[in-house]
């Protein structure tokens, strides 16, 4: 999630913002096993990955508040791996 927001951090030059990350990052952060078998179509897949978007934006927006700025596990504190 830091890394998204790094990314949302240039999206004056790239138009990536939290949104647009969320809508293209969201289906492979929450995977739904239920838009896999109803096979990705019709108005209910399009509502789970809406909701998917929802979710990631929040998190991406709420980074902070939600993890701190502690390292994550086996990691030091430049987010480099031990």
């Amino acid at each position: 999630m830091r890394h998204l927001l790094r990314m949302a951090a240039h999206s004056a030059r790239t138009n990536m913002h939290a949104r647009n990350l969320a809508i293209v990052w969201a289906p492979n952060l929450l995977r739904s096993r239920d838009i896999e078998a109803s096979g990705f179509n019709g108005t209910a897949a399009f509502m789970e990955v809406r909701v998917q978007s929802i979710v990631v934006e929040f998190i991406l927006t709420h980074v902070e508040q939600l993890f701190g700025d502690a390292p994550l596990p086996g990691r030091d504190t430049t987010g480099t791996p031990r």
